[in-house]
C-alpha cells in the first residue's frame, strides 16, 4: 500500500523514541508520519541495538534509522526507474544514475522528461514479483564521539531560617541538545529530569538499619516531590547543530537531572551562608546549620 514498517531494537521506556525515530525516517523519506507502522521490540526479530541508555537513542539509533531510510530511498528510486524503463535495465546489476531520477515521497520522477511512477505502484510490483523482492532498507551507526548536551539551571527559593523549611518558587532550565526532533518529548524529558533533580536535593533519602535492611522501602517513608512541591518550571532551548547527529540532534536524557541539585544548594547558601555537602538538604539540617552559624557569630 506504500506504507512503511519501522523495525528498531531500541526500547521505548517512556521517552517517546518510537515517535522520534519515525519522524527521522519520515523526514528522510519525505513521507508523512501516518504512513509508518512501528514494529514492537522483540529480540527474536528486531535488529540489534546496544540499548536505550546513556542518552544514545536519538543520537546513535537515530542515525541508524536515517541510514536505513536513505538505503530504502535509493532502492525505491532504483525500482521506480527500472519499472519505467525495463528495456534499459535488463540486468539486476544495471545501475540507476541517481542524478537522473529523484523521489519526492509519493512518486519517482525522471528529471529530464518528468515521467513519474507512484510509490504505491512500485510497492505492489515489488511485493508481487516471483522472487518476493519487496523493498527494505537497513542501517547501522557507531559513533567514535559523544557530543555532550549542555544545560544551565536557575532556581528561586523561599527559606525560613527559623524552621529551615524552604520552597521552590521558580526554576528555569536552558538546554542545548542540538536540533530538537520532537519539542513535546524533549520538553517533557527536561521537566521530568528537573523534578527528579529537585527530589534528590530536597527529599529522597535512602536509609538502612544496623542489619542492612532498607527502612525507606515505601512511599510512606521515601519521599519524592509532587507537582505542588516543584514550583513553576520554565524550560527554554538554545539552538545548535551537531554534525554527527541525525538532522543535527544531540542527546538530552541525563543532562537534565544535573542542574537542580547545585542550583538549589547554591540558593540555600545564598540564603544562609552555609554550604551543604550531604543529601538531601532537609529543613532540619538547615535549621541546625543556621543556629550553629548564629552561635559562632554571637
Amino acid at each position: 500500500d506504500g506504507f512503511y514498517t519501522l523495525k528498531i531494537g531500541a526500547t521505548d521506556m517512556g521517552t517517546g523514541c518510537d515517535t522520534s525515530m519515525t519522524q527521522i525516517a519520515a523526514e528522510t523519506l519525505l513521507a508523512d508520519i501516518d504512513q509508518f507502522i512501528v514494529a514492537g521490540v522483540d529480540t527474536d526479530i528486531s535488529p540489534f541495538d546496544p540499548g536505550s541508555y546513556a542518552s544514545s537513542t536519538t543520537y546513535v539509533t537515530g542515525m541508524a534509522v536515517y541510514n536505513a531510510a536513505c538505503d530504502l530511498k535509493n532502492k525505491i528510486i532504483t525500482a521506480g526507474a527500472k519499472m519505467m524503463y525495463p528495456e534499459r535495465f535488463l540486468d539486476e546489476t544495471d545501475k540507476v544514475n541517481p542524478k537522473k531520477f529523484y523521489f519526492d515521497g509519493s512518486r519517482v520522477m525522471e528529471v529530464s522528461t518528468g515521467k513519474t511512477i507512484a510509490l504505491h505502484d512500485i510497492a505492489v510490483h515489488c511485493a508481487g514479483t516471483s522472487d518476493g523482492n519487496y523493498l527494505n532498507g537497513t542501517g547501522f551507526y557507531s559513533s567514535p564521539v559523544s557530543p555532550p548536551p549542555l544545560m544551565a539551571g536557575f532556581v528561586e527559593i523561599e527559606l525560613d531560617k527559623e524552621t529551615g523549611k524552604f520552597d521552590i518558587v521558580d526554576y528555569v532550565g536552558v538546554v542545548d541538545c542540538g536540533t530538537i526532533i520532537n519539542s513535546n518529548i524533549v520538553r517533557g524529558q527536561t521537566e521530568g529530569g528537573i523534578c527528579q533533580g529537585i527530589g534528590l536535593a530536597m527529599y529522597e533519602d535512602v536509609q538502612y538499619d544496623a542489619k542492612g535492611r532498607m527502612m525507606t522501602d515505601s512511599f510512606m517513608q521515601y519521599k519524592i516531590p509532587t507537582r505542588i512541591d516543584i514550583g513553576h518550571i520554565c524550560v527554554e532551548f538554545e539552538s545548535s547543530y551537531e554534525d554527527a547527529g541525525p538532522f543535527g540532534a544531540k542527546s538530552i536524557g541525563e543532562v537534565v537531572i544535573n542542574t537542580p541539585l547545585p542550583a538549589v544548594s547554591d540558593a540555600i547558601f545564598n540564603a544562609t551562608g552555609t554550604r551543604f555537602y550531604e543529601l538531601p538538604i532537609t529543613p532540619e539540617k538547615i535549621a541546625m546549620a543556621v543556629a550553629e552559624r548564629e552561635k559562632e557569630q554571637a
